[in-house]
């Protein structure tokens, strides 16, 4: 009976565990090592006081990616979770009124037109030519290892690349169709997380405004780690085998081939590793210097997207006139990403967004109670402490008791706070950030962090600062492009030498 060939992967986190059930689906024997002692890395979840809390991820964008990926187990989303859309998709805040963003087409472009006139028709424009640019990335782009310029090379990704109008912004493309400040700003909140201001950042990303207003925000019953519940099970039954608690502390490498990873409780030999952890981390703190694929000098030249303060708070009230998701955007949108991204600096009026997960699921809190997860986006790197934490949670639980006209500061049974220190420590993340690598031109595609090392025959990577990028759709993208990577590479040639040896 052949041998089948060992794969360690390194971190349960999406990335991590939709490239196990791949390997595992390809014929490989699968063993995920987790430093903490639940699967989702980032998107793990808080159980306490009857409350639960998605610790990470908590919009559910691009339904069909998690579709496809279940497809290709012979696996539906339904065998695992219930998925609603969400209608509104979510409520905005300004300094003087709130607008709940209408789920329906035809009631989002009279929304649109009431703000101004002949914006519902512009809305259809532009909303046909983020999804043009959305079909194409999909198609052309976002499947790619990212390994050389050459994947882009035949004439119709050529073509799309055209299209994609990656060299004009994203702020000078939303103006050619609209010009009230409330639309730019409702256009503009998603490239917040990118990484970059608008002026920076390239117009393919009115693709995430498509995937917005058309695609839709969903939401799964029990929250998105349902989802890390579902990829897990899935996992388990493909026969994959996961160590929780367990700490890798470095990758032995021999000649130029990883054998093994050794961990604070034991030794896993491998034919194959793939980090799903920290790129950064892994390089520079389980592998020796001499087989780093990149320099201190080139992870410092990185830009970074935000990192965030995040507060999970339980209260002994429901809420009165709330949404699910909500945003808040009535200070100046503008002096906040300066913060971010020039500046780098504590924000001094940021906007901030809550999910209020109980308004539209029981289950979630106690009774009477109500589920509120807090995240105002920093910069990166910042140096934060207890003292910060407290204040600026004063700050932006004013302003929400002030917008919303809930009143919540005696009915506050649970709070934790998640800040910069807390991504550095818990996921020993890169400069503490929360969102991966700017979303810009010389950070894109071929110019990420390669998912397959350079010095390493043996080991690759996956996850948000690797190809195709940040976010849960793109982790689970890019744990089946490593994947695939490693089975072109590797699969029939281990087959091959186990069987004769």
């Amino acid at each position: 009976m052949p041998i089948m060939p060992r794969v360690l992967i390194i971190g349960s986190g999406f990335a991590g565990m939709s490239a196990a059930c791949f390997m595992a689906k390809a014929g490989w024997d699968v063993t995920i090592v987790e430093t903490l002692e639940t699967p989702g890395g980032r998107a793990r979840q808080i159980c306490e006081e009857g409350f639960s809390f998605d610790m990470g991820p908590s919009w559910y964008w691009m339904p069909e990616v998690f579709s496809n990926f279940f497809a290709a187990f012979n696996k539906k989303v339904s065998d695992y979770y219930h998925l609603q859309r969400l209608n509104p998709s979510y409520r905005v805040y300004t300094a003087g009124k709130a607008e709940d963003i209408p789920a329906d087409f035809d009631s989002l472009q009279r929304f649109f037109e009431s703000y101004e006139k002949g914006a519902g028709e512009q809305l259809s424009l532009f909303l046909q030519e983020a999804e043009d640019k959305y079909k194409i990335g999909m198609q052309r782009l976002v499947f790619q290892p990212g390994l050389s310029i050459s994947e882009f090379a035949d004439w119709k990704t050529f073509q799309g690349l055209i299209r994609l109008n990656i060299f004009n912004s994203i702020e000078s493309h939303i103006r050619k169709y609209f010009r009230h400040p409330f639309l730019l700003r409702l256009l503009e909140f998603p490239i917040l997380f990118l990484g970059a201001l608008p002026s920076n950042t390239p117009a393919l990303y009115s693709l995430l405004n498509y995937a917005d207003m058309v695609l839709g925000t969903w939401y799964p019953t029990g929250g998105i780690y349902s989802v890390v519940a579902a990829m897990h099970q899935l996992a388990s039954e493909l026969g994959v085998k996961f160590h929780f608690s367990e700490k890798v502390t470095s990758i032995v490498v021999e000649g130029k081939s990883a054998k093994k990873i050794i961990t604070d409780k034991n030794e896993y030999f491998a034919d194959v590793v793939i980090g799903g952890a920290d790129y950064h981390y892994i390089e520079t703190s389980l592998l020796s210097s001499s087989f780093r694929s990149y320099s201190d000098k080139y992870w410092d030249s990185r830009t970074m997207a935000p990192s965030c303060l995040m507060y999970y708070v339980g209260l002994n009230k429901r809420l009165q006139n709330i949404q699910h998701h909500n945003l808040f955007l009535d200070t100046s949108f503008e002096d906040h990403a300066l913060d971010i991204y020039v500046n780098k600096i504590w924000p001094a009026n940021p906007s901030f967004y809550v999910s209020v997960a109980s308004v539209t699921d029981s289950t979630v809190a106690p009774a009477g109670g109500e589920n509120l997860v807090f995240l105002v986006p920093v910069a990166a790197d910042l140096k934060d402490n207890a003292i910060i934490h407290d204040q600026y949670f004063e700050l932006i639980k004013n302003r929400f008791e002030k917008l919303t006209g809930n009143s919540i500061s005696s009915n506050i049974v649970f709070k934790k706070s998640f800040g910069v220190n807390d991504f550095k420590e818990t996921y020993n993340a890169f400069k503490g950030n929360a969102y991966g690598l700017a979303n810009t031109l010389w950070q894109t595609a071929v110019f990420k962090p390669r998912c397959k090392s350079k010095k390493v025959k043996n080991l690759f990577y996956t996850g948000q600062l690797t190809v195709p990028g940040p976010g849960v759709p793109p982790s689970l993208i890019s744990g089946q492009i490593v994947a695939e990577q490693v089975v072109k590479e590797f699969g029939s040639y281990l087959h091959a030498t186990k069987n004769n040896n």
